[in-house]
């Protein structure tokens, strides 16, 4: 059996669609050679790709059940409390002595039960995901990145499989449906459109929300999008970003390298609350660690800024040099 993608054949967009004409089409397409079978994921993938297909569903049940919370509020009129977290111990405390009337109270009491199990069931999942990325080199050494956590590594991990089946970050970027369309016809200047959108979509939101946070941190890639958001605007800029990402992730699981701008002390406090999460015991800190890892990150954020502020002097002399000398500038003139 060679399972393929339905819009490789053509079948979809035929004039006339019959069970004869689609074997007849997928026969002559498979004797050509025309058509590429899919990637079978092997167990541990499709079990990685189940969890956190589950996760997605619990959190976005829970997000109905909070929504539903501040919709008994609005309805009521109630202000918004002063509080960081309608949710947490002073929320809850709050909210149990808001005085509503009977069937908003019951609406309210039973999504804080709902919240309550949701919140459980994602802790279950989530220590599932922690236990298999301890035990995945490929989900550490995307951690090494900041700003990355555990789930875009996964996310990532379980969307791509086997990172050897792409030869090139582009074919990677096109798998993600990151690649922009494109139309040109003749001797006219190709036209590039939005993204194309095709492949794993929890992957591409992840990439992106990942994106949200890389850009908030000192370095090369807080460069890149400040750099491409003065000419093309921020959402622009947002997802070249999360494309960025994608050919990094390839070029690191590719060469089996960690990230060159890593922060040690942040990688090593990730890789520990994935323990924590994943079951480990809490072991106490000893005096004055805190005060030590403390100055190693300003310490290391200091040196991301100078590789982002190093960024942006080769790029402002790439430029120049090819403003000077045209589009054939040799590869080794730039130091």
């Amino acid at each position: 059996m060679v399972v393929v993608s339905p819009t490789d054949t053509g079948i979809r967009q035929a004039r006339a669609k019959t069970d004869r004409l689609d074997a007849r089409t997928l026969a002559k397409l498979l004797a050509t050679g025309l058509l590429d079978g899919l990637w079978m994921p092997d167990d541990r993938t499709r079990a990685l790709r189940r969890r956190l297909q589950r996760r997605a569903q619990l959190v976005r049940a829970r997000t109905r059940a909070k929504n539903e919370v501040h919709g008994a509020l609005i309805r009521r009129l109630v202000a918004k409390p002063k509080v960081s977290d309608l949710f947490g111990l002073a929320g809850r405390r709050w909210l149990g002595e808001l005085e509503l009337p009977a069937d908003e109270r019951e609406t309210v009491d039973a999504c804080l039960r709902q919240i309550d199990f949701l919140e459980q069931e994602i802790a279950e999942v989530e220590r599932a995901i922690a236990n298999d990325a301890l035990h995945s080199p490929e989900i550490r050494r995307l951690m090494t990145v900041p700003r990355v956590n555990v789930i875009t590594a996964a996310t990532f991990v379980a969307a791509i499989g086997d990172v050897s089946r792409f030869a090139t970050p582009r074919r990677v970027v096109g798998y993600l449906g990151l690649d922009p369309r494109v139309r040109q016809s003749g001797a006219s200047p190709a036209k590039h459109g939005r993204i194309s959108k095709q492949g794993s979509a929890p992957a591409r939101y992840a990439l992106v929300e990942a994106a949200w946070s890389v850009i908030r941190q000192p370095g090369p890639l807080r460069a890149f999008y400040e750099r491409l958001r003065v000419r093309r605007g921020h959402q622009i800029a947002i997802v070249a970003v999360a494309r960025k990402l994608a050919c990094l992730f390839w070029c690191l699981l590719t060469r089996e390298e960690d990230y060159v701008f890593a922060q040690p002390t942040l990688t090593k406090k990730k890789l520990r609350r994935l323990e924590i999460t994943a079951g480990a015991e809490r072991g106490k800190v000893a005096p004055g660690i805190w005060s030590t890892n403390k100055a190693l990150g300003k310490a290391e954020r200091e040196l991301a800024r100078q590789a982002e502020v190093a960024y942006r002097r080769l790029v402002a002399e790439w430029q120049s040099q090819k403003k000077k000398r045209g589009a054939g500038v040799p590869v080794g003139a730039i130091s």
